[in-house]
């Protein structure tokens, strides 16, 4: 696990974090997860779902998942609570889902990621994502162009 800020922690999403998972998907996302989904994602082998989790209060501040399909990782989503954004949690909390995808045999990943949402895609950046193509109109409520990003392994 990361470092990083000592009061949080990066782990494995677990059963017990599902509700406050959802909660920061409602919030945050036009069309939300259910937590059918959440739970399905950390019940599948090829899948990974991480978590920041506040050490004291238990508190979940965000999450993120991949799938593993054949040594290529999909992000599905990333999330964190709107009072702790813009203070590198999201940065943090990618990197250990990369280190836990490149143990189970991820060697690239990729996402998509709306055109206007410009903080998520500087953060891809930060973290070595590349722009190599649009998917049109892939985002509904509302519509918007998706912007597909990789992580390659040279």
């Amino acid at each position: 696990m990361h470092k990083g800020n000592p009061c949080i922690q990066y782990r494995i999403m677990e059963e017990k974090d599902l509700d406050q998972v959802c909660e920061i998907e409602q919030e945050t996302f036009s069309q939300p997860w259910k937590r059918e989904d959440f739970l399905q994602m950390i019940q599948q082998d090829h899948s990974l779902y991480i978590v920041a989790v506040q050490n004291e209060t238990e508190i979940v501040i965000g999450g993120c998942g991949v799938r593993n399909i054949l040594g290529e990782g999909e992000i599905t989503n990333v999330v964190i609570r709107k009072e702790y954004r813009n203070q590198g949690f999201a940065y943090m909390m990618l990197q250990e889902l990369i280190l836990q995808g490149e143990a189970i045999g991820i060697t690239d990943y990729t996402l998509e990621v709306r055109e206007s949402n410009l903080a998520a895609i500087n953060l891809y950046k930060k973290l070595d994502f590349h722009i190599e193509g649009i998917r049109k109109n892939f985002y509904e409520k509302p519509m918007e162009n998706g912007i597909i990003m990789w992580k390659r392994k040279k």
